[in-house]
């Protein structure tokens, strides 16, 4: 009897363990009934028909990403790379990931590889590194058209290496070398540039500054002697007033007169020395004729003032 019981209870739990399936989240469970899709179970507690219903495939609804392997591929100018990348993808319908194709996971990884070939060859390998995000684009855009009917959607896609030969690598690398001295050259020629237009402008203001040095010094020494000749002026013609108003005075004429006797004796005798010939008037010896000669021009000034 109690094995009997042992027995029951037994196949009640393998019953019951047949019938409950409890489904993780994120996941989903294919069930055939009779060998014929049935359902798609959804997370939690689901219950099926033992004998009669089985879970076909399981499928996990997290995001996937596959390590796309290293492939040769050739550019349009003839020059062979490695590429390898990860996609990444996501089963969105459990039923078609189950009955659409046999292995999507295989499907997604050849597929990428003959896209990445075709994309490849339609560029130079000068714009392969450049061209990175268009290539992703263009692989996302073309494997996502097909995943349609395989219940399964294309993320993304990264190219993680492009490795060209060693030859290639190494003309690469002195091209850049090139390229370097050659923006070198030009940065010290614009250097050079520079300095010689700094120097020209600097030589350009010292002439102009010098030249309007000289021009100041010629017009303050201008002022200054224009200053000196009217001082000058001043001064002679304040003194010959003076000596007018002293001529008003009395016996002003007669000072004039001993005065001009004074300075016609005292240029004679400088005469005398200087010479050997002296000329003289012919009425030298009256002097008195001669200073009254001389007061008459003087009169005569004072006349016209």
């Amino acid at each position: 009897m109690f094995y009997v019981f042992l027995t029951i209870t037994i196949l009640a739990l393998l019953f019951v363990f047949m019938t409950v399936k409890v489904v993780p989240q994120q996941t989903a469970y294919v069930v055939e009934r009779l060998g014929k899709f049935y359902a798609v179970l959804q997370p939690g507690i689901n219950f099926i028909i033992p004998f009669f219903d089985r879970v076909a495939y399981r499928h996990s609804l997290k995001e996937a990403a596959l390590d796309i392997p290293e492939q040769i591929c050739i550019t349009r100018d003839n020059v062979q790379v490695r590429v390898d990348g990860v996609i990444f993808i996501q089963v969105v319908d459990p039923q078609k990931a189950s009955y659409g194709i046999a292995d999507y996971r295989f499907a997604v990884s050849q597929l990428s590889q003959t896209t990445m070939r075709s994309e490849i060859g339609k560029i130079e390998l000068d714009k392969t590194f450049e061209e990175r995000m268009t290539i992703n684009r263009a692989v996302v855009q073309s494997i996502d058209e097909a995943a349609i009917s395989w219940g399964v959607k294309v993320l993304r896609y990264e190219i993680k290496n492009i490795t060209p030969p060693q030859t290639v690598l190494n003309a690469m690398e002195k091209q850049m070398q090139a390229e370097r001295e050659k923006r070198a050259v030009i940065l010290q020629s614009e250097g050079e540039k520079q300095s010689a237009i700094n120097l020209a402008e600097g030589q350009k203001q010292k002439v102009v500054l010098e030249s309007e040095g000289i021009r100041l010094r010629q017009i303050n020494e201008a002022a200054g002697e224009a200053e000196a000749i009217i001082t000058v002026a001043d001064a002679t013609a304040e003194s010959i007033r003076k000596v007018a108003e002293a001529i008003q005075q009395r016996g002003g004429m007669d000072a004039v007169q001993l005065r001009v006797a004074e300075q016609l004796v005292d240029q004679f005798g400088k005469l005398a020395r200087t010479n050997n010939t002296l000329i003289l008037p012919a009425n030298f010896g009256d002097m008195a004729s001669i200073i009254s000669s001389a007061m008459t021009v003087v009169k005569h000034q004072e006349q016209v003032k």
